[in-house]
């Protein structure tokens, strides 16, 4: 089973500038491979064009169903003296079914800092159950530890539409590295998940995400905290934030998503 390093290690540079890789079953979600290590694919294939600059921010759509061989085409819209933008187009055939924008900065000297960003007091994973139930789960999962302290489960009827978990990768050889995080980021179930009385499909349509530092580190054993919180469920979709800290309580990443339910 391929892990997540091994994808890395695996990914071909074109003589045309693109980047490709076969997705295995493993980290498929359903009929599409796993949104996180889509994206962070991507910001892989963009690093072969800017890899001086810290990432500060990803933009992601999530087109259509990604799998098997695919294709990623990276572009370099502008690079300017402390900052660049990089495209990313992932494609399964000759047809688009990704499509991210990367912003990278150069740290500066500023007036102003400061830190709105407490992580919640939770119980230290070592003392959380797993998140998930026993049965059937998302086939990529098995990648990742993840344990919950916050909400419940998905399909539990809950009436919190909050989730919190400690994650890890499982792959002992994952970087500590702004890809990784990506990699991990988009694992929870949506929030709006725990609230369904009854199993039901859900589709991620996009994925913002913006990092608070260039500093990407978490603890020796490689936890993270992730918060997701579903603001609204209307008309067939939810809008969620994320939050996620190292386990020191950095602030690392927040993000937004929306997601089609179908329930």
């Amino acid at each position: 089973m391929p892990s997540y390093s091994d994808l890395l290690s695996s990914l071909s540079p074109q003589a045309d500038g693109a980047i490709t890789v076969t997705i295995p079953e493993s980290w498929m979600q359903g009929r599409t491979t796993y949104g996180g290590l889509t994206a962070a694919l991507a910001l892989e294939s963009a690093r072969t064009l800017v890899d001086d600059i810290p990432i500060r921010s990803a933009q992601v759509a999530f087109v259509g169903p990604v799998g098997g061989d695919i294709r990623m085409v990276p572009t370099l819209l502008r690079r300017g003296k402390n900052t660049a933008y990089v495209s990313v187009n992932t494609l399964s055939g000759e047809q688009v079914m990704g499509q991210c924008i990367f912003a990278f900065g150069k740290a500066r000297d500023s007036s102003l800092s400061f830190n709105d960003m407490p992580m919640p007091d939770v119980p230290a994973p070592e003392t959380a159950p797993s998140f998930f139930r026993e049965g059937p789960r998302p086939g990529f999962t098995q990648h990742f530890n993840m344990k919950g302290v916050l909400g419940q489960p998905p399909i539990s009827g809950s009436t919190e539409p909050t989730i919190g978990l400690w994650m890890r990768h499982k792959d002992d050889k994952a970087p500590q590295d702004a890809t990784a995080v990506l990699a991990i980021g988009d694992a929870p179930p949506p929030a709006a998940m725990s609230m369904f009385k009854i199993p039901a499909p859900i589709s991620s349509m996009t994925w913002m995400a913006e990092f608070m530092t260039d500093d990407i580190r978490t603890s020796p054993e490689g936890w993270w905290f992730a918060q997701h919180t579903a603001q609204l469920a209307k008309d067939g979709y939810s809008s969620q934030s994320m939050r996620l800290w190292n386990s020191g309580g950095q602030p690392i990443l927040v993000g937004r998503q929306t997601i089609a339910v179908f329930v």
